[in-house]
């Protein structure tokens, strides 16, 4: 079984209305929910390719409970087992007009130490498949959290992919967690190195085991420790028109289910599909979502180098 974290969720509420107005009253013609955070966008495409997958985290409050039973709902498969704690969800809001949209993000309130230590127990006791690892904390999240949930997973044998940023990632790479994927931009903001493969060594440097960077539509750039002197391009090659937030996501679930169906492979057979199906995100308008038929057309196109 795969399990994903999701250390901040969010009930993501998206509003409908003619024309946003700043300071004037806004009548909503459409109200959406829908489970938000990168953690349940990796287990809803994983459920959906027919992955068995426990989803975890910390839920609270009436949010959260509102969060688990839209989960139920439209992901049944997914097996929820959550650390409760005694602060409420958060929410994100999306004000849409038709011609663009406004997100209003709160931040995820602070956990306690127990709480942690629930979080890790729970992605320990599980001692077969891959964890996920993905999106934001909460606020105040103590140094070393992460570095505590790869130990936990390496304890009980699992591979772990840790999707976040900043200091977190950098603590996920020096406690030798198996992969990371930021995108371009996130490492060089952590690596301060413009080139990408610059930043990928790096971080091997720091203790990764492999490095998956997402360049757009240049693809996705794998780095790892057996040759971290040479790496491995996927790509398109071609500009996709589409909403991209899920696509690192899409990535995200394709390494967690290469792992899952071939332990046994390494990753560079699993970058295609990791291109493909972060391709099909792009075209999908909802995170956490792919049609896996666009998804097996495009893997036709991709492209994989040496570089």
């Amino acid at each position: 079984m795969i399990t994903t974290v999701t250390p901040a969720p969010a009930l993501d509420i998206t509003y409908t209305i003619p024309e946003l107005v700043i300071h004037q009253t806004n009548r909503i013609q459409r109200v959406m929910e829908r489970p938000g955070g990168k953690g349940l966008n990796v287990a809803r495409l994983l459920a959906a390719a027919g992955h068995e997958v426990s989803a975890t985290g910390f839920l609270g409050g009436t949010i959260g409970d509102r969060l688990a039973g839209l989960l139920h709902e439209q992901a049944p498969t997914v097996h929820q087992n959550w650390c409760v704690v005694g602060v409420e969800t958060r929410r994100t809001i999306n004000v849409t007009d038709g011609q663009d949209a406004t997100m209003f993000n709160e931040p995820a309130a602070p956990v306690t130490p127990k709480d942690w230590q629930a979080l890790q127990a729970t992605v320990g006791n599980q001692t077969c498949g891959p964890v996920v690892v993905s999106g934001s904390l909460p606020r105040e999240s103590p140094t070393g959290c992460v570095g505590t949930l790869v130990t936990a997973a390496h304890a009980a044998g699992r591979r772990i992919i840790i999707d976040t940023t900043g200091p977190y990632l950098l603590e996920a790479a020096r406690s030798n967690v198996d992969l990371v994927k930021p995108n371009q931009n996130e490492l060089r903001d952590l690596a301060g190195h413009a080139n990408p493969l610059d930043g990928a060594r790096y971080l091997i440097d720091e203790g990764c085991y492999a490095v998956a960077v997402s360049l757009g539509r240049d693809g996705i750039v794998l780095v790892t420790r057996d040759d971290p002197h040479h790496a491995h391009q996927a790509s398109l090659g071609r500009d996709l028109a589409g909403n991209p937030t899920g696509a690192g996501d899409a990535a995200v679930a394709a390494f967690a289910a290469h792992w899952d169906s071939h332990p046994e492979q390494d990753l560079v057979s699993a970058l295609s599909p990791a291109v493909a199906d972060s391709a099909a995100a792009v075209l999908n308008p909802v995170a956490g979502e792919i049609d896996l038929r666009i998804a097996a057309q495009l893997l036709n196109d991709i492209t994989t180098r040496r570089i």
